[in-house]
């Protein structure tokens, strides 16, 4: 008889954020996740750094004759960035469960442990039933951005096997090193999800190429900003004045041979949501000619390693004496971080 065939509702979302205003933002995006819901999604993606919105100041060649913009545009993007976990994301949960759909959305994310300084482009991914099941930060943060993100890590270099298929994720520029998109064919993806900031001419025949070389579907979601969306952001008051598109979109579904071509989109210039019935098992026929990580790679001349180490800042060894405020502990905590894990053992004073 055979496997059952699986096929899949699947969204992708093209929208503008309420700039630098994670409360608002996050507002729409719950808004968006049931819209999409209502048109039958069970995956639904939304695009990069959705959550405040993407710091589109770092791309004007005016700027350096304003050295105060971009450090006051920073704070107000630490000012609204997600904690995790935190308020934002109890809201996006309670969506993606109300909507019975698996999420998936691009935040700048705020750093809660260590520094209380850095920000990071980071993908959530939430389960139909809203757990927070993946926390990707960007491996490497393009050219500028590296000013306002830091560097994620291999720890979450990872496929997901979920109710809609085994997803895996990559954000903009990520899809253009060769060994981030392998390590994720080699695990098996089905889906893969590439929310984005570009809408340059290259992007859309980069979508092309993952489905073909992958034998993937691609899901791309990128925002759509027009300068008077900033108009009454004061942190951005000296930003050029043109008017026009900032970011014009270019989101789309792809299918996983690239021989077909788009399922749906790209969309420019606009808000909306693309849908497409995603028949998983076209990735298992299209790897019947090509499998870049099964029997058309040669690991016999080629090997990937990858750390996946969560990379801390601080390596500690001896017991703490007194609380975070600075107040006397009388539980004495010795805390061990070794190869990246972390292990504590609490013993009394």
């Amino acid at each position: 008889m055979g496997d059952a065939s699986s096929t899949i509702r699947a969204a992708a979302v093209q929208a503008a954020p309420v700039f630098l205003d994670r409360e608002a933002t996050v507002e729409k995006a719950c808004r968006l996740i049931a819209q999409a819901a209502d048109g039958g999604a069970e995956l639904i993606v939304l695009p990069e750094a959705f959550v405040p919105g993407y710091p589109v100041w770092l791309w004007s060649s005016d700027n350096g004759g304003q050295p105060g913009l971009e450090a006051d545009a920073f704070a107000r993007l630490y000012t609204n960035a997600v904690d995790v976990p935190g308020q934002a994301i109890r809201a996006l949960s309670r969506a993606a469960r109300a909507a019975k759909a698996v999420v998936a959305i691009g935040v700048t994310e705020r750093e809660a442990e260590y520094g209380h300084g850095t920000l990071y482009n980071t993908l959530l991914l939430f389960d139909e039933e809203g757990a927070l099941i993946a926390r990707h930060r960007k491996l490497m943060p393009t050219y500028k951005e590296r000013t306002v993100w830091g560097q994620g890590d291999g720890s979450s270099l990872s496929v997901l096997t979920t109710r809609v298929g085994r997803l895996g994720g990559l954000i903009c520029w990520e899809n253009l090193m060769p060994l981030a998109r392998y390590a994720l064919y080699a695990q098996g993806e089905q889906v893969h999800l590439a929310p984005t900031a570009d809408c340059g001419a290259a992007w859309q025949p980069t979508l092309r190429h993952i489905a073909y070389e992958g034998r993937v579907f691609v899901i791309a979601s990128c925002q759509v900003l027009s300068r008077d969306a900033l108009r009454d952001e004061p942190a951005l008051a000296g930003f050029p004045p043109e008017a026009g598109w900032l970011m014009r979109g270019g989101s789309a579904i792809v299918a996983p041979n690239g021989d077909c071509g788009y399922l749906a989109g790209p969309l420019y210039e606009q808000e909306g949501i693309l849908h497409a019935t995603l028949d998983l098992s076209l990735v298992s026929r299209a790897k019947h000619s090509l499998d870049v990580a099964g029997h058309y790679s040669r690991p016999d001349v080629f090997e990937l390693y990858i750390n996946r180490s969560p990379r801390l800042p601080i390596f500690q060894r001896g017991p703490q004496t007194s609380a975070p405020d600075g107040r006397s502990d009388r539980r004495r905590k010795e805390v061990r971080y070794v190869a990246g894990s972390r292990r504590a053992d609490a013993d009394e004073a």
